[in-house]
């Protein structure tokens, strides 16, 4: 990565990301294949062969995602299938087997490898040790992580949190795997220690779309479930790319292609899975490679262009009902919504070069999805991090909802605003509390249920905790799960912060960057992973999650510990909880002997979950319900608003800068990375890359794998840089350029954040490049 951590001083080593280079990188530069179908049933068979797996994880495909005897997948949120035997995709089945390895790291390992030489090691081969054994505590005289029991451990943490002068000094992150309960009792620690200190990983992603929904609709969720993408005449997908982030989407939309329905893909890169699918289990498919084409039409929108875009749509509905009255739901109007007027005249006033030129699209392109818009008597709408990671993003959401609203698309069967949440319960654990925001309601009845008194001053998000790490105001840093240091943004100033703190607290399965760039003090927690099996006194325990769509539903682990010394996250919680406060009247032991009495508290709290042991235990378990969903608008005006938002700027200023976005490569998780290859885009053995318009690389006299600096200047004037990256040709709109992360992740400052959802900006960087010297 050349120079990419040389700009800050007194910064642990970062050692790499992806997997050592084993030959020569190569980029087609195109894929012309259906995406899925057989690419991913080799690459399936090649995992579970690489991970001595042929068995178990075949096993495993048999009951992940299976109601009442298997495990939820650890990977994304996608909804199951219940028409689905097989309700898997080839991301998750990498992402159980790599929980599954048979490579143990534990205290012969821990001996054999100082933390100074581990930060050496690429990011790739920390995790690929394999699984943690045991509970570790750094031990700064030999510079290595050594063993400690679990009780040690647990007084250590209440050693440093009792010390603190206030809990504010202490943060707990979170990241999307934690289950229902484990967030519930997490959540309910850090209350009654005295802090909404609770960042988590939704604050990266998704912030921008609760916020939004919820000042339109007041629901922080999207309200289309399974049913209505399988029942809509219409489905917008902006922002994603299912192929890699989400592949059993894919599956959904070929169905929606087969019955009829107009698909259209929005993103600035264009995509395999805008192209065509074969669904691995539709086995007459496989057979005759019988590919379905997963788009209608497919628009190339620039980055952050895809407010203009649907206000464009808007702007053609308005249009049409002047001569057809259809074309508007006037009665759902009158009865529903608030603001429609100023919203109109707004929309009017945009002018269609203006619409032109922030979208990057033409008129045509725009009438034609507005023209599939008011053909489809059912729309869902549905979007990812293309649209929430932007400066704009809440009042892009917002727009959204506008469109659906203009023809009564939200509140009836094959309708609605759907977002795409990526992690398996990320949903779930802001249900349940992991707020660092929560509402007085929220409090008010967990203290009255509890028997705490909950702090009321809000605490920190994410891009706040990097910040308070730096300034050393946070002394205590707890992660559940994830890998914060690669995962926030501004890597180098995250790390240096990291450094500053008492102590690093961090709950894993594997081995990662977190680890090595710790506190003065720092443990290494190690849990049960999703697959196994969680024994506590009153038995064989199940937790729950809940999916993208609302839909909650029990999880169970069948395979035997990686250790025989692994704890599950809500006894980890309930011992450092118990530890720290030792006179607390909360039955932390009675939650962990038996999760049942967890979710009978949670059904206390929770709006929607009374009854929880009930429910969760049928077939399907259940979805929670949502008034929005039955036109029920729990707004301050009682009704769903329109926003008005003006139309933004998204193009900068100066000629020679371009707007880079980071995105996940296809063999990667969120920060884990499986390999140096991106099949979906042609890319094999590199990740120091960065995609570029043809025309933008000619211009600054820059070949196809030439190696380029790429220099970022934040909003607060601060300059950031990565070096050596090889630049290649995508098909990309000009004055756009898009990257890996966690690799580019260097290049936000700790001022690039969105305004309006408190997101670090990582679709919208503005950067400019040149080959390096």
């Amino acid at each position: 990565m050349g120079d990419a951590f040389g700009l800050m001083k007194d910064v642990p080593r970062q050692g790499g990301l992806g997997p050592r280079s084993s030959g020569a990188w190569t980029s087609s530069g195109t894929y012309d294949h259906p995406a899925a179908g057989w690419g991913a049933a080799i690459t399936v068979g090649e995992v579970l062969v690489k991970q001595r797996l042929p068995l178990a994880g075949t096993r495993a495909m048999f009951t992940m995602n299976q109601r009442k005897s298997g495990f939820d997948c650890p990977g994304c949120a996608w909804p199951d299938d219940r028409g689905v035997a097989l309700d898997i995709c080839e991301n998750g089945i990498k992402h159980v087997t790599w929980e599954m390895t048979h490579k143990r790291v534990g205290k012969e390992f821990f001996a054999a490898h100082s933390v100074s030489e581990l930060a050496e090691w690429t990011d790739f081969d920390l995790e690929d040790a394999g699984r943690l054994v045991g509970p570790m505590a750094y031990d700064a005289d030999t510079d290595h992580y050594v063993p400690i029991s679990w009780n040690d451990a647990f007084r250590t943490i209440a050693h440093h949190i009792q010390a603190l002068d206030s809990p504010d000094q202490a943060a707990f992150y979170t990241s999307g795997r934690l289950s229902n309960e484990a967030s519930f009792l997490y959540q309910l620690f850090a209350r009654e220690l005295g802090t909404n200190n609770l960042p988590d990983c939704s604050n990266m992603c998704h912030e921008g779309s609760g916020r939004g929904l919820t000042a339109s609709l007041a629901t922080g969720k999207g309200t289309a479930d399974l049913e209505d993408w399988q029942t809509c005449d219409a489905l917008f997908v902006l922002g994603v790319n299912a192929a890699s982030n989400a592949p059993r989407m894919l599956t959904t939309i070929a169905e929606a292609i087969d019955r009829g329905a107009q698909v259209v893909h929005v993103n600035t890169l264009r995509e395999a899975a805008s192209g065509s699918t074969i669904v691995p289990h539709e086995i007459v498919d496989m057979a005759t490679f019988h590919a379905t084409p997963t788009s209608t039409m497919d628009l190339q929108v620039r980055p952050g262009g895809d407010l203009a875009l649907v206000r464009g749509m808007a702007k053609v509905v308005f249009e049409t009902s002047e001569t057809d009255p259809t074309a508007l739901d006037r009665d759902f109007l009158a009865r529903y919504t608030d603001g429609l007027d100023e919203y109109r005249a707004l929309v009017e006033a945009t002018s269609w070069d203006e619409l032109v030129e922030q979208s990057g699209l033409t008129e045509a392109e725009i009438r034609g999805a507005a023209d599939v818009y008011l053909s489809a008597e059912r729309t869902v709408i549905s979007w990812c991090l293309g649209v929430s990671q932007h400066r704009h993003g809440v009042d892009t959401v917002r727009e959204i909802v506008n469109l659906l609203l203009l023809r009564g698309n939200v509140g009836r069967k094959g309708t609605g605003p759907s977002p795409v949440r990526g992690h398996s319960n990320v949903q779930g654990n802001r249900t349940c509390g992991i707020n660092h925001k929560p509402t007085e309601d929220w409090l008010a009845k967990l203290d009255e249920v509890c028997g705490i008194v909950s702090p009321r001053e809000p605490g920190l998000d994410t891009v706040h905790t990097v910040a308070a790490l730096h300034r050393g105001d946070l002394k205590v840093f707890v992660g559940m799960g994830g890998n914060f240091v690669r995962a926030a943004p501004d890597t180098a100033l995250t790390a240096e912060g990291m450094s500053r703190t008492d102590l690093t607290v961090h709950v894993s399965t594997k081995l990662n960057r977190s680890h090595i760039v710790h506190g003065k003090a720092a443990l290494i927690l190690p849990c049960l992973g999703r697959t196994e099996r969680d024994e506590q006194e009153s038995g064989l325990q199940s937790i729950s999650t809940e999916d993208a769509m609302s839909s909650v539903m029990l999880s169970l682990g069948s395979r035997r510990p990686a250790s025989p010394h692994l704890l599950s996250e809500p006894a980890i919680i309930a011992g450092i909880a118990r530890a720290t406060m030792p006179a607390s009247r909360t039955p932390w032991e009675e939650y962990v002997a038996d999760y049942d009495r967890i979710r009978d508290t949670m059904a206390e709290v929770l709006p929607g979950f009374e009854g929880f042991n009930e429910l969760v235990r049928q077939r399907y378990g259940f979805r929670i319900p949502q008034p929005a969903r039955e036109r029920d608008f729990r707004t301050p005006s009682g009704k769903a608003e329109f926003s008005r938002a003006e139309l933004p700027n998204v193009i900068p200023e100066e000629a020679d800068v371009l707007v880079l976005q980071t995105m996940r490569s296809h063999d990667q998780w969120n920060t884990t990375i499986y390999s140096a290859d991106d099949r979906y885009r042609g890319i094999r053995n590199i990740r120091e890359l960065v995609f570029m318009n043809r025309r933008d690389m000619r211009e600054r006299g820059i070949a196809e794998g030439d190696l380029v600096d790429i220099v970022a200047t934040s909003l607060d004037g601060s300059v950031r840089s990565v070096t050596a990256f090889r630049a290649l040709e995508y098909d990309t709109p000009r004055g756009s350029a898009a990257g890996y992360f966690p690799e580019m992740n260097v290049l936000l400052g700790p001022d690039d954040y969105s305004r309006q959802s408190d997101q670090p900006l990582m679709k919208d960087i503005r950067v400019r490049i040149a080959k390096t010297a």
